[in-house]
């Protein structure tokens, strides 16, 4: 595998530094408890009050303890087995790997910007630029030239872009409703809470939802990058989903309100990013196939 020693290094130091951010997470519990806060908008915010999230709303703490759990329990394992099997030579295992990086990226993006200063702030800095240059190298190591061949010319490019134009246009009707009274009305967004931007929104609108589309359109019309950059969403988009479900569960079990919306759109990316999954792993060979 090209860049494999910069890869291996890279994603290794990120094994280290998300172990130590995910069990603060879970695990740290100093602080006096929940009280209420009077943002600059008027709104009243449960604070969490304890452990390394004490800053953070009740909201936001229930989000990041579930995504430190489905990180240590999947994300850091899946990030340790690809590695392996990568630098074995597996094409299957490269994929899984580069879609496991680009969700280090976007968690630990998500932690930089979106949580209340901590002193793990430097930690998830770290975690958010090794996880860029792994993701950036990952992708670049791949045979752009042989790449498309590893593909059976049965893979349901039409489902699978389509999948991707779906998430795309839904993700962006979503988003687009919540901000649509603080537009026109400028009214305070639903959930902004005692923080000062919808950081989440943000990198979907100005991220996720371009790279999805274009990847999408590239699929349907089977041009190599879009072989690449779909193998890559939909690689990732099990690991955000099911970190996003999570996430709704223990809102739940923590009594904050959620959108129904959001939680039948984001419920059913999941299922379906999984089939998706299945389909693209059971039309892609380990070796290039000869055309």
């Amino acid at each position: 595998m090209q860049f494999k020693k910069s890869i291996s290094i890279l994603t290794i130091s990120i094994i280290v530094l998300s172990l130590t951010a995910c069990l603060f997470g879970l695990l740290s519990t100093r602080g006096t408890g929940t009280y209420d806060y009077t943002a600059i908008s008027h709104e009243v915010v449960k604070i969490n009050g304890t452990g390394i999230y004490q800053n953070d709303s009740i909201s936001v703490t229930a989000q990041g303890k579930a995504s430190d759990l489905v990180t240590l329990v999947m994300g850091l394992p899946l990030l340790l087995i690809s590695l392996f099997f990568a630098n074995k030579g597996s094409f299957k295992a490269k994929l899984l790997l580069t879609g496991t990086l680009g969700y280090f990226l976007y968690t630990y993006m998500s932690y930089t910007f979106l949580w209340h200063y901590n002193v793990l702030f430097i930690v998830y800095v770290a975690l958010m630029s090794m996880s860029l240059y792994a993701f950036i190298l990952s992708m670049m190591s791949f045979d752009r030239v042989q790449f498309t061949s590893h593909f059976k010319k049965t893979l349901p490019v039409k489902i699978l872009g389509g999948f991707q134009i779906f998430i795309a246009v839904t993700l962006s009707m979503l988003w687009l409703s919540k901000l649509a009274p603080s537009i026109f009305t400028g009214a305070v967004p639903v959930g902004l809470e005692h923080y000062t931007t919808l950081t989440i929104q943000g990198m979907d609108l100005g991220i996720v939802v371009p790279a999805a589309f274009l990847s999408g359109i590239l699929l349907i019309r089977r041009k190599p990058f879009g072989y690449l950059l779909s193998s890559v969403i939909l690689m990732k988009s099990i690991t955000m989903l099911t970190a996003i479900s999570a996430m709704m569960v223990n809102q739940a079990l923590n009594h904050v309100q959620m959108s129904l919306a959001e939680i039948l759109v984001f419920s059913t990316f999941n299922v379906m990013a999984i089939v998706c999954l299945i389909l693209l792993v059971k039309n892609t060979n380990e070796q290039p196939n000869i055309r």
